[in-house]
């Protein structure tokens, strides 16, 4: 960890580099998508309209909705591209207060971290879609029938996907909660009663204001939950273990002779 302590306005000047970094690694995405964009709505549209009742489809009614919802899907598209880039600036803008032994997990970091958020919404995309939207569409029929709205389809679906790629990085934040000796596996241990509560709480913020979206989302959390207290029981910092990583960052910084 670095000895000189950085003054605010170099702290900003860092910010801004990172956000300017990112914010073109967006716009190039949002670029590629566009290019894309029948294809990325056919691919967000499927798991819906595999389970529509006969006679109905997808509609928009607002004049400009289809070409807003193009566009939202293209922006959505170009989050996921620039993703990694997004990462790795996060991670160069913490990366001054960590110690060199922790630098190194960089490439770790942003690999690991797109691998889980891809994981997350594959799952809620193959495995919780088709159980939402058949269960929905079942209520179709009679004096019913199901003519969903593009707009607000595609709010569900993207809040569904980013809010289960979100919770699947669980493991690694708190993996570097752990390394850097914020949580211990004892602590989580002892708390697990209130993330029961805190699950159901964060199921209901994230998701859909529906039960099924709910349920779906905290099994999967309280599973994250205990894979994350044993990854910190595993790999997080034991007692003295600080004070020894300072005394080998002084020795490689010592010069020799």
């Amino acid at each position: 960890m670095t000895d000189q302590k950085m003054p605010l306005t170099a702290h900003l000047e860092e910010l801004r580099k990172r956000l300017i970094a990112s914010l073109i690694a967006l716009v190039v995405g949002f670029g590629i998508s566009y290019g894309f964009k029948e294809r990325l709505f056919f691919f967000l549209s499927r798991p819906l309209e595999q389970h529509l009742p006969k006679g109905s489809t997808l509609q928009y009614i607002g004049i400009p909705e289809a070409f807003l919802t193009y566009l939202k899907i293209s922006l959505f598209g170009g989050l996921v591209l620039a993703m990694p880039v997004i990462l790795y600036q996060l991670w160069r803008f913490v990366a001054p207060g960590l110690y060199e032994r922790e630098k190194r997990y960089v490439i770790p970091f942003v690999v690991f971290s797109m691998a889980f958020f891809l994981t997350g919404a594959s799952f809620c995309y193959y495995i919780v879609f088709p159980f939402v939207f058949r269960f929905f569409m079942s209520f179709s029929g009679g004096p019913l029938v199901a003519m969903p709205a593009i707009r607000q389809y595609l709010s569900f679906a993207t809040r569904l996907l980013v809010a289960f790629g979100l919770i699947f990085e669980m493991p690694i934040f708190f993996f570097f909660l752990g390394r850097m000796g914020l949580v211990s596996y004892k602590g989580l241990a002892r708390q697990r009663r209130i993330a029961v509560v805190l699950v159901f709480v964060a199921a209901a913020v994230l998701t859909p204001p529906d039960v099924i979206s709910q349920l779906m989302l905290a099994g999967p959390l309280m599973i994250l939950f205990e894979l994350s207290v044993q990854i910190v029981r595993i790999t997080g910092k034991r007692p003295g273990e600080e004070e020894e990583e300072e005394e080998e960052e002084e020795k490689e910084e010592t010069p020799a002779g």
